[in-house]
């Protein structure tokens, strides 16, 4: 088992769900750093006379002094110890830590200290009882019936859109005025729709008859239907958890939740096969100014996070490594662009927030 090269001096709390966790890099790892430090500066070390990499050790030493090599120590020691400073700290951090070092001296230990945004503490009301009595009301229970005109609708849609597809793009003939133009390109009468039949429905796929594609669309119509209440139901129980949540939202989890909304929408911008410097100039908007405009929804999003999270926490309602990487890799296979990094991210988010809905559903 490796020697341990730091000390957690002290954990503190800060405002604004910062925590300060003070920590000191050992007198006896710092040697091995200083010798490890010194190698690293060697090998880029130039000095006048001298080629690079071949500056002699105690030349070096007086240019660098013993302070400069310490430095150099105790950030290659930092790197490399800092993740397991936090993790046994145990504390739940979000973003980035920020680190510095505090103290620094000849023959002592070197004292550094990270400060972590936090996950709050929220004051949750009681949740399973607030999606209960949503649950149980009448207008989330009741059937879902499609309709035989609502499928009607959509076979005609269907027919539509097949005539359009068949129908010769039709160009301005020379002495043509704009009336005669708009009129040979006038809407298809319906009469013209090709008929809904076996051939019609062979068209769509592995259909064979018309009764298929029928059966299909009434449980297409269906499941639309079914998400629809259930989204219905989700917002109402999301509202009242945060109505009547209390507690902090770090800035950095606002910041973060915009990050993800920016994130979407450049990545359907570029699936769309746009750039999002074009999409900008059109809307002739700035990203501050996005950024701006969503930030109410932001705060809203960061605090439903924090409510997912604590739920997700005391339920034991975690996403699957398995599950998190099957996600990324659909997402990034079908966005060749994407940040793998803000994927997972927003993967993980995404199957957390599914799994405490499901649950709450459940109630």
């Amino acid at each position: 088992m490796a020697t341990k090269i730091f000390k957690i001096t002290e954990t503190k709390k800060l405002p604004e769900c910062v925590v300060e966790i003070t920590a000191e890099i050992t007198k006896e790892a710092l040697e091995t750093y200083k010798e490890k430090a010194f190698k690293k500066i060697k090998e880029v070390a130039e000095l006048p006379g001298f080629r690079k990499g071949h500056v002699p050790d105690a030349t070096l030493k007086e240019k660098m002094g013993e302070l400069g090599i310490i430095e150099e120590a105790s950030e290659m020691a930092i790197d490399d110890c800092a993740a397991e400073v936090i993790l046994e700290s145990k504390t739940n951090f979000l973003g980035r830590p920020e680190i510095s070092i505090s103290k620094i001296a000849l023959n002592s230990p070197v004292e550094f200290k990270i400060k972590v945004t936090t996950m709050p503490d929220a004051k949750l009301p009681d949740y399973k009882k607030i999606a209960a009595e949503q649950n149980k009301k009448e207008e989330y229970k009741k059937e879902i019936i499609v309709e035989e005109e609502a499928v009607e609708k959509t076979i005609l849609e269907l027919r539509k859109m097949r005539a359009e597809q068949a129908r010769p793009a039709h160009e301005h003939k020379e002495g043509e005025s704009e009336e005669e133009h708009q009129k040979a390109h006038a809407e298809i009468k319906e009469s013209d729709y090709p008929a809904f039949d076996d051939e019609f429905a062979k068209s769509f796929g592995s259909f064979k008859t018309a009764d298929e594609l029928k059966e299909k669309i009434k449980n297409n119509l269906k499941i639309e239907k079914e998400t629809e209440q259930k989204d219905k139901l989700r917002l109402v129980i999301v509202e009242e958890l945060v109505k009547q949540t209390k507690g902090e939202i770090p800035e950095i989890l606002i910041q973060s939740e915009t990050d993800k909304i920016m994130y979407r929408l450049q990545a359907d911008i570029t699936n769309a096969g746009f750039k999002m410097e074009d999409y900008l100039k059109q809307i002739n908007k700035t990203e501050a100014d996005l950024r701006n405009e969503w930030k109410a929804d932001a705060e809203k999003r960061a605090k439903l996070q924090i409510i997912i999270h604590t739920i997700s926490e005391k339920e034991n309602l975690k996403p699957t490594e398995e599950e998190i990487e099957k996600d990324v890799a659909q997402i990034t296979a079908m966005y060749k662009e994407a940040d793998s990094s803000r994927a997972r991210a927003y993967v993980e988010q995404m199957l957390e927030n599914e799994k405490v809905f499901t649950f709450l559903e459940k109630q």
